[in-house]
């Protein structure tokens, strides 16, 4: 689904089995054949969809990237560092491009050599990397981070940090269809057209 957070309104949808490339390729196509002129995208951080808009200024969601880093690190991790990841990552919405990308060198100078640590095999030949999930989370950020201030560098198109518009738009939409229980798969079609087109 394509939503505009200013104006409030669904732009697109369509029933889909899974979220891919194509997908999105699609949806820039009929938006752009709509007449719709995209200025900038904000997306959720899934593989393979920034290159579909990668001619335009992309946000990568500050709140996905907090739960990508959270499932990683867990809600309480064991090590001081990824305890202090998690901390930083926190801040991320707080805060700003600059001090951010600060703080995230510093804490990646400061755990260096333990994230470099190595696990051996009893033979002494084969290892991997101790602590493979913090590496993971910081690698996830790393990868995303020219995308997470979008929002800061370009204020004149007042883009969101976050998906919350499309986000809050679902969770209204489980919310009515809770409370239609029951219904044939048809009708629950029907019912979920109805309320995406209002």
């Amino acid at each position: 689904m394509a939503r505009c957070p200013g104006l409030k309104q669904n732009l697109y949808w369509k029933e889909i089995t899974a979220e891919n490339k194509a997908v999105y390729e699609e949806a820039r196509r009929y938006l752009e054949a709509a007449g719709f002129s995209i200025q900038a995208i904000v997306i959720d951080a899934k593989h393979g969809i920034r290159e579909v808009f990668s001619d335009l200024v992309v946000q990568i969601c500050q709140y996905h990237q907090q739960q990508i880093v959270g499932r990683y690190l867990t809600a309480r991790p064991k090590s001081e560092a990824g305890q202090e990841l998690r901390l930083l990552v926190g801040s991320l919405t707080k805060i700003d491009e600059k001090l951010f990308t600060e703080l995230l060198k510093n804490w990646h100078e400061k755990w260096r050599g333990f994230l470099t640590e190595r696990t051996y095999k009893t033979d002494g030949k084969h290892w991997w990397y101790t602590h493979k999930r913090i590496r993971s989370a910081y690698r996830s950020l790393a990868t995303n981070l020219p995308y997470l201030f979008s929002c800061q560098r370009y204020p004149e198109l007042n883009i969101p940090n976050t998906n919350n518009s499309l986000e809050g738009y679902f969770s209204k939409l489980k919310r009515l269809l809770n409370n239609h229980n029951g219904l044939k798969r048809w009708r629950r079609y029907k019912l979920i057209g109805a309320i995406l087109n209002d």
